[in-house]
């Protein structure tokens, strides 16, 4: 075994694989943090008052609550149960979806100018119908996240779907497969890369989706309520501390995909050798 295969070798290149991931952040925040020590605005804060204020506000809590306190409480846990829900319906629905009408070309040829025409259209625009459906609250808030983010997973399950080599599909209908057996033994790993490449997008517009579903009159609490209410009272610490959190949110999802991703991919590469 040489030593870079052994595990102290791993760890004498984790310096050289962590420093060009973190160089540009790094130096991105300590530029912030110069420029707005040298400004001394009241509008721009330093990043440092920002994550000070930011850790006070939401994890400075009790240990046996996660050290969440109950603001975080109030706030974070439901923005995170609403976009997560709103990323697991739209997921679904748009896997199965894309399933149903990418294994028929004739019927994604039927379909595929509503599906375009659908997509071009922006959830804001369809708050209206959405209150007058589902009423103010958590399900008019979900249905903006679903609609807005199934159509990357729908899309690109169907074109992974129809981009299937057609010698696969003769094979399984020379072995007489079922319909179940070619969706989990032929489509659906098939499609797996596209799949998460819209999975990827549908992530990213449920994150934007849920903020904006809580920028609408009616709503409680939430990250979304927490900003509005922060620019209401001229909270500018809180506002900068909102924008950071919910770009460390979208970095951490993001990058719990991506593991994920690696992980079906690597499987379905590993089956496929053999």
């Amino acid at each position: 075994m040489t030593a870079q295969a052994t595990p102290f070798g791993a760890a004498r290149r984790l310096p050289r694989t962590l420093a060009p991931r973190l160089g540009v952040p790094v130096a991105a925040v300590v530029l912030w943090q110069l420029a707005a020590r040298a400004r001394g605005s009241v509008f721009f804060p330093t990043p440092a008052r920002i994550v000070d204020h930011g850790y006070h506000l939401w994890f400075s809590g009790p240990a046996e609550r996660a050290f969440l306190t109950d603001a975080a409480v109030r706030d974070l846990l439901p923005s995170l149960g609403r976009v997560l829900a709103g990323f697991a319906l739209a997921a679904a629905g748009g896997i199965v979806l894309g399933l149903a009408l990418g294994r028929s070309r004739t019927v994604y040829a039927l379909c595929d100018p509503v599906l375009q025409f659908a997509r071009a259209v922006p959830p804001p625009a369809l708050v209206p119908v959405f209150v007058v459906v589902f009423d103010l609250g958590t399900p008019m808030q979900l249905a903006s996240i679903v609609f807005g983010a199934i159509w990357p997973v729908l899309i690109n399950t169907a074109e992974g779907v129809r981009g299937i080599d057609p010698l696969r599909l003769d094979v399984a209908a020379t072995v007489r497969l079922r319909p179940t057996e070619r969706i989990v033994l032929l489509y659906l790993p098939a499609a797996l890369p596209r799949i998460f490449a819209g999975l990827r997008l549908s992530l990213s517009l449920s994150l934007i989706l849920m903020v904006f579903s809580e920028l609408l009159p009616g709503t409680a609490d939430g990250i979304g309520f927490s900003l509005t209410d922060a620019q209401t009272r001229s909270d500018l610490l809180t506002v900068w501390a909102v924008m950071v959190l919910l770009g460390a949110l979208g970095h951490l999802l993001n990058s719990a995909l991506l593991a994920v991703e690696r992980l079906a991919l690597g499987r379905h590469r590993a089956a496929h050798r053999t």
